[in-house]
């Protein structure tokens, strides 16, 4: 096992009135050449916008744009005709392909609302642009690894085009998981949301990210009441 430690108070920061924003890897202003990613997973930003803020429309093209709302409501139009309200416990998904625009606004007027938009490379480049959501089932990420992303549509409306599976559970304090690799050769990318874990490299607090290759699992356990994700992709 080869693991990389990405400390929450060692990310990339910025703060534009209107937008609070902490950059896991080079994003905008912050650039740090041991910090361009980790396999296919280019950005991971963990936003907080302003109430009636936020961003207006702008491009994207050949990126698989995966967003995770933590708390308040998100407004999300773009240039294929979707329009939506994207709220916590939903995941949204978006391929860019040939090439989008969108724009994403805070719905609430008198509060901020957070999310964690992450970007992957794919594994094909300017396919059809596409765009999926989903609510989750709270049940199912309870003390277990709950999918939320995966590469076949069979499995979820929110697939996207590259052979990575996002998974995300809840952990009550003491409780240890376990998480197997779903394809030989990927790479794991865990994300402390909130809490804290001791992981098999360390511990982890709030925000900090590990990546791991060379490993076909990896045992997790809670030292509080903690919400994980993890990110299963090509490296």
């Amino acid at each position: 096992m080869q693991a990389i430690y990405f400390p929450a108070n060692e990310r990339g920061y910025a703060n534009y009135g209107w937008l609070d924003t902490h950059h896991t890897f080079s994003f905008g202003n912050f650039f740090d050449s041991s910090k361009m990613g980790f396999g296919v997973l280019r950005v991971l930003n963990d936003d907080e916008v302003s109430a009636g803020e936020g961003f207006s429309e702008h491009p994207h093209s050949n990126m698989e744009i995966i967003s995770i709302p933590l708390e308040g409501d998100l407004e999300h139009r773009d240039s294929m005709g979707n329009t939506a309200i994207i709220k916590q416990g939903d995941v949204q998904v978006m391929s860019a392909g040939t090439g989008i625009t969108h724009s994403e606004y805070n719905h609430n007027p008198d509060k901020p609302v957070k999310f964690l938009q992450i970007w992957i490379k794919p594994s094909k480049l300017n396919v059809e642009p596409r765009y999926g959501q989903m609510t989750l089932d709270k049940e199912k990420i309870k003390n277990n690894w709950g999918l939320i992303v995966s590469p076949n549509a069979s499995d979820l409306p929110t697939w996207i085009n590259q052979n990575a599976w996002f998974s995300m559970a809840e952990m009550d304090t003491g409780v240890e998981l376990t998480y197997k690799i779903k394809r030989p050769g990927n790479g794991i990318f865990v994300f402390v949301i909130e809490g804290a874990v001791d992981a098999e490299s360390g511990p982890l607090g709030r925000r900090d990210g590990l990546g791991i290759t060379h490993t076909e699992q990896i045992n997790i356990r809670a030292s509080e009441k903690s919400l994980v994700l993890i990110m299963d992709i090509p490296t």
